[in-house]
């Protein structure tokens, strides 16, 4: 048992990255990350969730298409879930991700006011 379990490990596939073939977890989320409107998705869903019209509007009119892809993406990924009201929120892996962005804003805000 032991070892069919560990044959269909070294069988199962890893996430696809770009510019990569290691699969590993920090390239995958840099990957994610760097897709066109995904952190600005993330970042404008920090507050309160949004509705695709609403998310669409505050991403200056991005693609449907590109923006319903990302959707998916970061909703198999686990960081924005489709709520049952309606519209899009952060999961609490969401919410913990873009807490790590604080740092980052905190130091643009100040860069951005020396330059």
């Amino acid at each position: 048992m032991l070892k069919r379990a560990s044959a269909m490990n070294k069988t199962e596939k890893k996430p696809g990255v770009r510019g990569s073939r290691t699969g590993r977890p920090i390239m995958v989320l840099l990957d994610l990350l760097g897709r066109r409107w995904s952190l600005r998705i993330l970042w404008e869903l920090r507050d309160k969730p949004l509705t695709s019209r609403a998310l669409r509007a505050t991403c200056d009119e991005a693609s449907p298409t590109v923006l319903q892809a990302r959707l998916s993406e970061l909703r198999e990924a686990g960081f924005v879930e489709l709520l049952p009201a309606g519209g899009y929120g952060l999961t609490g892996l969401g919410r913990e991700l873009n807490e790590t962005f604080l740092p980052l804003h905190r130091f643009a805000e100040r860069w951005s006011k020396s330059h």
